[in-house]
This record gives C-alpha cells, structure tokens and sequence, in this order.
C-alpha cells in the first residue's frame, strides 16, 4: 500500500487515461457547474471522500472536485464494480484511491476507514457504507458537514436512520432529485442492464420472456428496454400500486413463484434481500439467465445456489453455469453483482453527467452551508432545476416560460 493509494497495478493507468479522456466528451453540464463554482472558492482546501462505483465517469466528478481545489480521496461502493485501470489512472493523477476489482470483505473495510481516517469535510456515498462507518466509527467525522447519498438502497438507509432519530449527520439524498432518479435510475439503467447482459451473453432478446423483479424507477426502465428489444416481459412486486402501474404498461404481472418456469431472463431490481429464492430456481427453464440490477450482491441467493448445483464452472467472461438437480443449466451472470457495472460499462456518459452534476451541486451547498443540522434533507430546488436547465440549454432545447 502507497502512502498515497492502493491499487491493483499502477501501471494500468495509460488505459484508464483513455477511458476518462472519452467520457470527458461527454459530461457538458459538469463542466457548466465546474465553472460556476471555480468562482466561489468553496472547495479549496477541504477534504472531499468518494465511495462510489469506480469507473470512468466517476474519475471525471473526481478530477473536477480536485480541480476545484479539494483533496479527494476514492474507494469504490462495490468491489466487483471496481475497474483497476481507471483506479490507478486516478492515483497517477493525485487522487488518493483505494480500491482494487474483487476487494475482500476486508479490505473494503480497510480501505474505506483509510479515506475516512483523513477527517473529510463532505463525502459522496452510494449504498450507505460511508455513513454507516462514521455512525459506527464517530471519531472519524469530527470534520464532516454532509454527506451526499447517490443511490436509492442509500437513501432507504438514510431515512431509516433519521426516523428513529439515530442520523448524526446532515445527508442529502441525491437520489431522489428529479434530476436523478427519473434519468439516471430508468434510462440509465436500462440501457446500461441491457447493454451488459447481451455483451456478456451475446444471445438474441427479441422473442424472449424477461421477468423484472420490482417495478421502481430502475424496474421500469429494465422493463421498457426489454419491451423495446420485443421481449415479453413480466414483473414481480409486493407494492399494490406499482402492481396495476405495471399492469397499465402492458406487462404481466404475477408472484416470482409463478415467473420462475417462465423467464429467459431474470433481472432483479429491488434493492432487497433474496428476491430469487434456491426454490425459483429449481423451476427454472434449462438456459434461464439470471442477473442484477441492484446495488448489493443479494437480490440472487447465489450462497444456495453454490450449495445445491450439482456443479458450477466459469464458461464465458462473467458468466457461471450452474448445472441443478434436475439437470437443467442456470447461468448467472457478474456473479450476481450489479450487472450493469460488474459486467459492463456502467451508464452511459451523457446520463451518469446529469448525476454527478446534482452531486457536485450537494458538494458545493453543504461547503457553503457549514452550519446545517444533522437530518436528511433533499437536493435544494435551486440545484435540481439548475442541472435540468443546463442540459436542456446544451441540447438546444428551449422550453416556455
């Protein structure tokens, strides 16, 4: 370990300059935000740390920060999304990144408590992981002003904490900006699922039957991309009301029970544990797909899954075989990691610019306000209808007034 990082091979970092050169192309409001707040000065000088999905256009949203005078520290959220080269692309570039594909357990611990041992001013978090280390670890957040949370499961675990009065910092959740969810989280993923899944498979959709799990706003564009590609698609939930919207859609809807003999391909969208059970699998059709869209690795209950197959081998790039009981074969793919980033790109650059803009734009707010109380508050409107505008300028669209 590097008194500055930890990564898996520095000299990836060619290969990672090139991938960060690309999405560059396409982050035109970040830049738009990055001008705006080179002019205030907030950043210079603070401490800014990053557990976030480690790619491309993540590197990017650290890059601005530093550029706005932070020193920035980076590990990633999820090890399997993890790509080595841009992690030592960042590191060549003096970020200090600690983060390796494939992290054990406990080095994830290790490198999350070696970003935050550095006493942060602001932190972006995805999923949670920052923030339940400094509620476990108080010490660490002596400096802390807020913390931006990126993801839906994040925000569900915010909001958990603040209604029992246990959130001892303030948070915002990013999540749920409009300028967020409603793009990052359904055309995002969706393009994003499906982009990863018919690269790892190189299989047909069209013709086939896609069994969504959950019908929030990532459901719902897995769904509508499936629709797109001619697929049939059912969709599980155990909310009433996304239940009919599902329906209204024009998807089937029924009990996972009942899709398992079903589907082509499953992917899991919820954000909950053991969503597909070692009993919908054992009603599987022979060659049934199963994937991840969710932030954390147990939507799938891969654990039974490796307890029960009679056997299991790596047959393709991310892809296991899984020969049951019965004879048939399931395939389960990026090892029921978040399909999306651990087997492919992550979301499209132009998408994941709005995203980190609306972070950006939290970042900046919480170094401009140092006297907010703990709680969780939402994106304020000002950001929110500032990252809209600017990429509705850029496209040349204009609206009414």
């Amino acid at each position: 370990m590097n008194n500055g990082y930890s990564v898996k091979d520095i000299n990836q970092a060619e290969e990672g300059e090139k991938l960060i050169k690309w999405v560059t192309n396409w982050m035109p409001v970040m830049d738009g935000l990055y001008e705006k707040f080179k002019v205030t000065g907030a950043f210079k000088g603070k401490k800014v740390a990053l557990c976030i999905h480690l790619e491309a256009k993540t590197a990017y949203l650290a890059l601005t920060i530093k550029k706005l005078g932070a020193e920035v520290w980076v590990t990633s959220s999820n090890p399997l999304s993890t790509k080595n080269e841009v992690a030592a692309a960042l590191a060549k570039n003096g970020v200090h990144v600690y983060a390796k594909h494939g992290a054990t357990h406990e080095e994830y611990n290790c490198f999350l408590e070696e970003i935050l041992k550095n006493k942060m001013d602001v932190t972006v978090d995805d999923g949670g992981d920052i923030c339940e280390f400094l509620h476990k670890s108080p010490t660490y957040g002596e400096n802390i002003k807020g913390i931006c949370e990126e993801t839906t499961t994040g925000v569900k675990r915010l909001k958990e904490l603040n209604s029992e009065g246990k959130l001892i910092y303030p948070a915002i959740a990013v999540n749920d900006a409009k300028s967020k969810h409603l793009f990052d989280n359904r055309y995002g993923t969706g393009q994003s699922t499906w982009t990863a899944i018919t690269h790892l498979t190189n299989m047909n959709v069209a013709g086939k039957v896609v069994v969504v799990a959950g019908y929030g706003w990532v459901g719902k564009g897995v769904a509508a991309r499936a629709d797109g590609m001619g697929a049939e698609v059912v969709v599980t939930e155990i909310d009433p009301w996304k239940a009919l919207e599902a329906r209204m859609d024009g998807h089937r809807v029924m009990k996972m029970e009942d899709a398992a003999p079903l589907g082509d391909y499953f992917v899991t969208t919820t954000g909950c544990s053991g969503i597909i059970k070692m009993e919908h699998i054992n009603k599987m059709k022979h060659g049934a797909f199963l994937a991840n869209a969710g932030h954390f690795d147990f939507e799938i209950d891969v654990p039974s899954l490796r307890a029960n197959a009679v056997s299991s081998s790596c047959v393709r790039n991310e892809i296991d075989e899984y020969i049951l009981k019965n004879g048939n074969k399931v395939y389960l793919l990026a090892q029921g990691g978040i399909i999306n980033i651990a087997g492919g790109l992550g979301h499209p650059a132009d998408i994941m610019d709005m995203s980190f803009s609306v972070q950006l734009g939290c970042l900046h707010y919480f170094l401009s306000h140092e006297d907010l109380k703990a709680g969780l508050y939402n994106v304020p409107e000002e950001i929110d209808r500032l990252v809209a505008e600017e990429k509705l300028r850029i496209a040349g669209i204009t609206i009414d007034k």
